[in-house]
């Protein structure tokens, strides 16, 4: 998740994103993923729609997305569980970003086997091309994002560019 910093917050922030509502083909896919799970479990479903909800703000945005706090409140309404429980979920996956990211998310995995297979050098190069840990460059292009592992140890050093 882009800046581990916090949780983005404010008056700003939430008069934004406060009406927030599925688009007419989300609201349709929505109500087809919560539809896939057995009655009482419909709680399960907070990760594909956190992620749907985080691409709906990113083609809004022309950026790769991110849950403001008041997304994660509707999609905790939506699953009749309490927002708390939504952002443990959002906290815990390093796949949502808690704070506005650039149109090309770069994350590179800063583990052991990735640092000892060369990561470091990674981020070496993305800092000489003017990126830095944490921020989106002033044009919103890139941001860049130290993550936990992304479970491909065998091919370190990883990078993630978006979702590729």
């Amino acid at each position: 998740m882009a800046g581990q910093a916090g949780i983005l917050d404010s008056p700003e922030q939430r008069a934004r994103w406060e009406n927030f509502q599925w688009t007419p083909e989300n609201a349709k896919a929505a109500k087809e993923i919560v539809a896939r799970y057995p009655e009482g479990r419909q709680m399960s479903a907070s990760i594909p729609l956190l992620d749907l909800a985080q691409r709906q703000i990113g083609a809004e945005t022309n950026t790769q997305g991110w849950l403001p706090i008041p997304v994660m409140e509707f999609v905790a309404r939506e699953l009749g569980m309490p927002y708390v429980q939504v952002l443990e979920v959002a906290t815990f996956y390093t796949m949502f970003n808690l704070e506005p990211v650039g149109r090309f998310h770069v994350q590179v995995c800063g583990t052991t086997p990735c640092m000892l297979r060369g990561s470091d050098d990674v981020l070496k190069a993305c800092y000489k091309r003017g990126l830095k840990k944490g921020h989106t460059t002033e044009d919103g292009l890139f941001t860049l994002t130290e993550v936990e592992c992304l479970g491909a140890c065998a091919n370190a050093p990883m990078v993630q560019v978006n979702d590729d």
